[in-house]
């Protein structure tokens, strides 16, 4: 898998969970069941949990695109995509976990595996970017 694919893949996932949370939301305010600012910042929710939990996941997500991207746009403007290249898919399997454990619960053993999975993502970002200071 190349640095790019795996972008795009990131892309791709974080509009999907993206569209989960908004999927439910859209027609509250269309059958007039919510307001349109229901759901303001800082505000407690009461979307089923599933819901808040793909709203977090997209916004884990959100933190970690420009980060990620920055990493593959540099790779290609140095001419070294092969260095993303080699861990792009262990990269995009770690997010998808993460996203997809979170999406199951929040029990102890599953925010341990979530952390882990994002652990990895951070150390494989780390090194990207040693490995392009280099």
């Amino acid at each position: 898998m190349t640095g790019f694919t795996a972008l795009l893949i990131f892309v791709a996932w974080s509009l999907l969970l993206a569209l989960t949370y908004a999927t439910y939301r859209v027609p509250q305010i269309f059958l007039g069941k919510k307001s349109a600012n229901h759901w303001e910042r800082n505000q407690p929710v009461d979307d089923p949990a599933f819901l808040v939990r793909a709203k977090s996941a997209h916004l884990n997500c959100l933190e970690n695109l420009p980060l990620f991207a920055a990493l593959v746009l540099t790779a290609a403007a140095l001419g070294e995509s092969a260095v993303v290249n080699s861990v792009a898919a262990l990269f995009i399997y770690c997010r998808l976990g993460q996203s997809v454990v979170h999406l199951i619960g929040t029990s102890l053993p599953l925010i341990l595996i979530r952390a882990t999975l994002f652990v990895i993502q951070a150390l494989i970002m780390l090194y990207l970017a040693w490995a392009l200071l280099g």
